[in-house]
């Protein structure tokens, strides 16, 4: 982001020191009490730090009966963060939550700090991160759209206005609305430019489609272990730390799967996170959109950390919201049994093995990854069904289709045209369907 209040990590320049900060507000409706605020407070910090240009000087959580309309917190507690900033020369202060223009405005006039909320810092490491053209695109228009509701932030003179054109009489346009038209004019741009990209990746999804390699689709909560499984599984070199959001850009590999030697398309994706913003889901549809045309899904938990439960209800619910299928297996893959005491670990064993569609592994050390692999080549099998199909001699675009995905066994002609013996998936069916 342009306006990054972030030093730059790529130079020896001093780093940022940094506060965070989580509002435990108990009148919040939506707050459902599903998490811990010490365990939301841990995954903010486990934010900023996954933010390069950051030092993280302290964190704590913040209980509000009621958020402050034009300060969020009392005055009371205003003071009390003001001395403590000025002693620790604290230069911004990250915000675990939504923020309005105007408690960001006013809090950054009390704390004399810089003022970031959730929103604002996820857009600062998708800044960062993003690699592929589309990315960096929609991340520029998740952070345009976002700069577009705190222009107040920016204008705290409102009364500025700029000469009109004289046809009309009364003032002319302010400067905040100029600023507005300006980002709207820009965001026009980017999602024409986008749309271009948009195209190309199509193409290179129809071309991808020929290939007659099933696709099993990575996904989970930020950090849960994805990138080291992909890596273990393909012998790949992906970016995989124990940092949030590690990947952002979607990788794929092909992998042969022991012991049947069947082929499939791995894919690693973004990772899901509670409170996402909305733009910023769309903002990497790009990766989720290879969940949705996925043959299989391995929806990959921390089981060693605390809420994992609450986590992967995060992820299904995201999962639900863009529209997975049903129809779509799933496994789920229990991840960081390294992680785990003997006793936790062999209770995690234990619930695992009582469900077909749930293996316990550890990415790292390799444990339960042989049996991962032949639940998911059985699986996949498994959604394979061989039928007879009968096309007329006029259908040659649907027969060249069949040959194209490697599905036809054999084939035979008749009067009216031809019998071809097929093993496909039932996504492949569909797809032939809309021939």
């Amino acid at each position: 982001m342009s306006s990054s209040v972030i030093a730059d990590a790529g130079g020896d320049g001093p780093l940022t020191r940094a506060w965070v900060l989580h509002p435990d507000i108990r009148s919040n409706p939506q707050d459902d009490g599903a998490r811990a605020p010490e365990h939301a407070l841990e995954e903010a910090v486990a934010l900023a730090d996954a933010m390069p240009g950051l030092e993280i000087i302290g964190s704590e959580v913040v209980r509000l009966p009621r958020p402050h309309p034009g300060l969020l917190f009392g005055t009371g507690k205003i003071e009390e963060l003001k001395e403590r900033f000025a002693a620790q020369e604290i230069e911004l202060v990250l915000i675990d939550g939504p923020v309005s223009p105007v408690q960001q405005r006013n809090l950054e006039r009390k704390l004399k700090v810089k003022i970031l909320d959730r929103t604002g810092l996820i857009l600062e490491i998708f800044s960062d991160r993003a690699r592929t053209r589309e990315g960096v695109l929609q991340v520029e228009m998740a952070a345009l759209s976002y700069q577009r509701t705190r222009l107040v932030r920016a204008w705290t003179h409102l009364e500025r206005q700029r000469g009109g054109l004289g046809f009309v009489g009364g003032p002319g346009e302010t400067q905040i609305e100029a600023d507005r038209r300006a980002i709207d004019e820009q965001l026009v741009r980017l999602r024409r430019q986008l749309a271009k990209v948009v195209k190309t990746r199509e193409l290179h999804r129809k071309s991808r489609a020929k290939v007659p390699f099933p696709i099993v689709a990575l996904v989970g909560y930020t950090n849960a272990g994805k990138s080291t499984l992909f890596n273990r599984l393909t012998g790949a070199e992906v970016m995989a730390k124990d940092m949030l959001f590690a990947t952002l850009d979607p990788t794929m590999r092909r992998v042969e799967l022991p012991p049947s030697g069947f082929e499939v398309i791995l894919s690693d994706t973004v990772g899901f996170i509670s409170n996402l913003p909305t733009e910023l889901v769309a903002a990497f549809r790009a990766t989720l959109e290879e969940v949705l045309s996925a043959d299989l899904v391995l929806h990959v938990r921390d089981i060693s950390h605390p809420e994992t439960e609450a986590q992967a209800e995060d992820v299904n619910a995201i999962l639900d919201s863009l529209g997975l299928s049903r129809e779509i297996p799933l496994i789920e893959v229990l991840n960081k049994l390294d992680r785990l005491d003997p006793d936790a670990a062999r209770a995690v064993h234990n619930t695992a093995e009582r469900k077909a569609d749930v293996f316990a592994v550890s990415a790292i050390t390799g444990e339960g990854v042989a049996p991962l692999l032949e639940a998911v080549s059985e699986a996949l099998a498994g959604a394979r069904k061989t039928e007879a199909v009968q096309i007329g001699f006029e259908a040659g675009r649907k027969r060249a289709w069949l040959y194209e995905q490697g599905v036809v066994d054999e084939e035979r002609q008749t009067e009216e045209g031809y019998v071809l013996k097929v093993t496909w998936t039932a996504k492949q069916a569909a797809q032939f369907a809309k021939l």
